[in-house]
């Protein structure tokens, strides 16, 4: 190699240093500014919001279940906050959260055998998600408040 080639190009800092070539102002990356929000979209959004929510949920979970270890007194007090309607909605919450999560889980699971990514089929994973959960959820609360 000569050395008239290596002293011609350009050190590492002088490229960064470099005038941009255009004066345009955007984004370098594609922004939600940009595209219209779409189902697909939204519910890998809200994929990631159940995710988080599960998080919090399961520390409600491990609360109970610690007081549940600890005695009756102290189960009877957490058993009263969760059977409020605050308590009750937060429950109801954390199940859909949960069953909304699982149903996209499996999508996610057929996707990576590499099947269901024609936008029909996506289009349908999304719809068969939110609908699923919420039948589900409802379905489930509907069966424990029968055998209650």
């Amino acid at each position: 190699m000569s050395s008239d080639l290596v002293t011609k190009l350009p050190l590492p800092e002088e490229t960064l240093m470099a005038e941009p070539k255009s004066n345009i102002e955007r984004p370098l990356s594609p922004h939600l500014q940009i595209y219209r929000p779409m189902l697909t979209m939204t519910m890998s959004i809200v994929h990631r919001m159940t995710g988080a929510a599960l998080y919090f949920g399961t520390l409600l979970l491990v609360w109970w279940l610690v007081a549940l270890a600890t005695g009756p007194d102290y189960f009877a007090y957490v058993q009263n906050i969760a059977g409020s309607f605050i308590g009750r909605l937060v429950l109801f919450g954390y199940t859909w959260a949960l069953v909304h999560h699982a149903i996209g889980g499996l999508r996610h699971l057929i996707w990576d055998t590499g099947r269901g990514f024609d936008l029909n089929a996506i289009e349908w994973f999304a719809r068969a998600n939110l609908v699923g959960s919420i039948v589900i959820t409802v379905a489930l609360w509907a069966i424990g408040y029968s055998v209650l």
